[in-house]
C-alpha cells in the first residue's frame, strides 16, 4: 500500500468516471478494516498515528470518489487538466444565457409547481451533462472538455441548491 497512490489505486478500483458504488463502498470498508487505528492499539502510539493517517487518507479517497462531480474533477486533475473552478469561470455564452434564464425563472416563479418544473428541467440538464462527462472521460479521454463540463455542473449544482432552498420554503409554509 502506498499512501501517495491516487484514490483509485489506493482502493483497488479501475481509474474511470463510471464507478460501481457498491464496489467503491466495499473497497472502502475493506481498506478501513485493514487500517483502522483500533487494530494497532497494542502496537503503541506511533503505530496508531500512522494508522490514523491511513484511515484519514482512505476516507478522503472514498469521499472524493463517491461524489460524481468531485470524481470527475479528480480525473481531470490526474490527466493534467485541473478544473480550476475558482479562477477559471469562463463559460460558453450559450450556457451563461441558460443560467440567466433559469435564475430569472426562479425569481419569477409564482408558486411551488413552477419551481418544481424548473427543478425538473435543471436536473435533466445535470443528468445530460453527467452523461457527457462519462463519454468525455471514459471513452474520448478528453479531460479538457470534461473540465469545462465539470465547471458547468458546478454552476448547475449551485442553482439546484437555490431551487431546493426555495422548495423548502414552500414546505415550511404548509
Amino acid at each position: 500500500m502506498n499512501i501517495d497512490a491516487d484514490d483509485f489505486t489506493l482502493l483497488g478500483l479501475e481509474k474511470a468516471f463510471t464507478l460501481d458504488r457498491a464496489k467503491l463502498d466495499a473497497a472502502w470498508k475493506a481498506m478501513q478494516a485493514q487500517v483502522h487505528p483500533d487494530r494497532f492499539a497494542a502496537e503503541g502510539a506511533a503505530s496508531q498515528r500512522v494508522a490514523m493517517q491511513w484511515a484519514v487518507r482512505v476516507n478522503e479517497a472514498h469521499q472524493r470518489l463517491k461524489d460524481p462531480l468531485k470524481r470527475a474533477a479528480y480525473l481531470c486533475e490526474l490527466a493534467g487538466v485541473p478544473v480550476q473552478a475558482q479562477n477559471n469561470t469562463a463559460m460558453p455564452g450559450e450556457f451563461l444565457m441558460q443560467q440567466m434564464q433559469w435564475r430569472e425563472a426562479l425569481e419569477e416563479a409564482a408558486g411551488q409547481a413552477q419551481v418544481e418544473a424548473l427543478s425538473d428541467e435543471v436536473t435533466g440538464q445535470r443528468k445530460a451533462r453527467l452523461a457527457r462527462v462519462t463519454q468525455l472521460l471514459d471513452v474520448d479521454a478528453n479531460a479538457a472538455a470534461a473540465a469545462q463540463e465539470v465547471r458547468a455542473l458546478m454552476f448547475i449544482d449551485r442553482l439546484l441548491e437555490e431551487i431546493d432552498a426555495r422548495l423548502e420554503q414552500y414546505e415550511d409554509a404548509s
